[in-house]
C-alpha cells in the first residue's frame, strides 16, 4: 500500500485547480460561477476524502515521531475554526471549507512523511507542472473563446478558468509559479522542458487575470526569491517590487468596474466594527456577509462576501483563537524552515526557498483581498512541502538521480 502514495500525492496536486468549485456545494453566495458541474464537484470532493483515508491509513502505518513539526499549531487551527464555527452565526457556512482544510493537515503530514519514498518527489512535481500548465492554458483559452458568455461578462475579461474568481487563479499562480521557475533552472531532461512551459504559460495566465493584489503578490515572491538567492538580491528585490507598483499603477483600471476602486475602504471599516464585537472567537467561517449588512455604513456596498484583506476576514471569522494559532502555526514554520534550509545540500534548499517565495507571496497578496483556495487547499500543504524539500537529501530538486 505504502507504494501507492507517489501517486496519492501527485493526484493531491494534480485536482487542487479543482478546490474552488467546492463553493458552489456550500449554501454561501459568491461573485462568480463555477464551470464545473456540481456532479463532478462531488466525484472531486468524494475523491479528496479517498485520499485523505489512504493517508491517514499510512501515517497510522509508518508514524515517525518528531516529524511533524506543525501538527500541533495545525490542529490548533482546525479546532479554532469548528469553534469558531459553532459558535457563529451559521455553523454549516464553513463546514465544508473546515473540512477541506482538515483534509490539508493530513496531506502536509503525508509529504512531510513520504517525501522521500522512491518516486514520492518526481510524482508530486511532475503532476504540479502538468497540471498548473493545464489550468493556466484552460484560462487562456476561455478568455480568448469569451466562454463561458457569463463568466467573461461578470469578470470583466479577466483571467478565471475553474477558479471561480480572477483572485483565485492569481493565488494559485503566485504558489505555481516560483516552485516552476526553480525547476525550470536546477531540473535535467523532460522535466526542465516541462518546467519552462509550465513558467510561461502560467506567468500569460497571471498577466491576464488583471488582478492587482495577485500581481503585487507576484512580485514580492519574486523579490524573495531574488534576495534569497542572488548575491546583490537586495537591490534587484526593490527593483521587482518597483516593476509590480508601477505596472498596478499603469493598469490600475484594466479590466476592472472603476466603481469598485474604492469600496474596500468601508468594507474594511465594517470588519473592524465586527471584530470588535466579536474578539474572542469570531463570526463563524463564511459569515463575514450575514454580518456585514448589519454593521456597513449607509453609503458602502450593499453586499461583501468577505472582507477583502485575508487578515481582516481571518480576524473577523475565527477571532482572536484563531489568529493566535496561526501566528504559532506560522512562527513555528519559519523557525523549522530556518533550521533546514541552513543544513540542506544546494539544490534541496533552492527548491524549498522557491516554495516558500509563494506563501510569502499569497501573504502579501492577502493584504488586499482574500483568497480562499489558498486558504483552505494550498497553504497548510505547501508549508509541508517546503519543510519536505529543505529536509530532503536528493541531489535533485525533484529527487530524480
Amino acid at each position: 500500500m505504502r507504494r501507492l502514495m507517489p501517486a496519492g500525492l501527485a493526484a493531491i496536486y494534480a485536482i487542487s485547480p479543482l478546490f474552488p468549485s467546492f463553493i458552489a456545494l456550500t449554501g454561501v453566495a459568491f461573485p462568480g460561477i463555477s464551470i464545473v458541474p456540481r456532479p463532478a464537484a462531488l466525484v472531486v470532493l468524494g475523491g479528496c476524502m479517498f485520499l485523505a483515508v489512504y493517508a491517514i491509513a499510512m501515517l497510522r502505518r509508518y508514524r515517525l515521531r518528531g516529524s511533524q513539526p506543525l501538527l500541533l499549531p495545525l490542529l490548533a487551527i482546525f479546532v479554532a475554526g469548528l469553534v469558531a464555527g459553532f459558535l457563529g452565526f451559521d455553523p454549516r457556512a464553513g463546514l465544508l471549507f473546515t473540512f477541506v482544510a482538515g483534509m490539508g493537515i493530513v496531506w502536509h503530514c503525508s509529504v512531510m512523511r513520504f517525501y522521500r519514498d522512491e518516486g514520492a518527489a518526481p510524482a508530486i512535481f511532475w503532476s504540479y507542472l502538468v497540471t498548473g500548465g493545464v489550468a493556466s492554458l484552460a484560462a487562456i483559452a476561455m478568455l480568448a473563446a469569451r466562454w463561458p458568455a457569463t463568466q467573461y461578462a461578470l469578470q470583466h475579461g479577466r483571467a478565471t478558468g475553474t477558479f471561480v474568481l480572477p483572485g483565485e487563479l492569481a493565488g494559485y499562480l503566485i504558489i505555481f509559479l516560483p516552485v516552476a521557475y526553480v525547476l525550470a533552472c536546477r531540473s535535467r531532461g523532460a522535466l526542465r522542458a516541462t518546467a519552462w512551459a509550465a513558467l510561461a504559460v502560467g506567468l500569460s495566465a497571471l498577466a491576464l487575470t488583471y488582478s492587482r493584489a495577485g500581481w503585487m503578490g507576484f512580485a514580492a515572491a519574486a523579490a524573495f526569491l531574488i534576495a534569497a538567492r542572488t548575491r546583490y538580491g537586495g537591490r534587484a528585490a526593490i527593483a521587482t517590487v518597483v516593476v509590480g507598483v508601477v505596472a498596478v499603477l499603469l493598469l490600475f483600471n484594466a479590466h476592472h468596474d472603476p466603481s469598485e476602486d474604492y469600496t474596500r475602504l468601508s468594507i474594511w471599516q465594517a470588519a473592524g466594527q465586527i471584530i470588535d464585537r466579536f474578539p474572542l472567537t469570531g463570526v463563524g467561517p463564511f459569515n463575514f456577509s450575514r454580518l456585514y449588512a448589519a454593521v456597513r455604513a449607509p453609503d458602502a456596498d450593499p453586499t461583501a462576501f468577505h472582507a477583502h484583506s485575508l487578515y481582516l476576514t481571518f480576524f473577523a471569522e475565527f477571532g482572536l483563537v484563531g489568529v493566535a494559532a496561526v501566528i504559532w502555526t506560522l512562527w513555528r514554520f519559519g523557525a523549522e524552515l530556518r533550521r533546514r534550509v541552513r543544513a540542506a545540500p544546494e539544490p534541496a534548499a533552492a527548491l524549498a526557498l522557491g516554495v516558500t517565495a509563494g506563501l510569502v507571496g499569497v501573504a502579501v497578496q492577502g493584504l488586499i483581498d482574500t483568497v480562499s483556495v489558498v486558504i483552505f487547499g494550498m497553504w497548510i500543504p505547501t508549508m509541508g512541502l517546503a519543510l519536505a524539500a529543505a529536509g530532503g537529501d536528493a541531489s535533485d530538486p525533484a529527487g530524480e538521480p
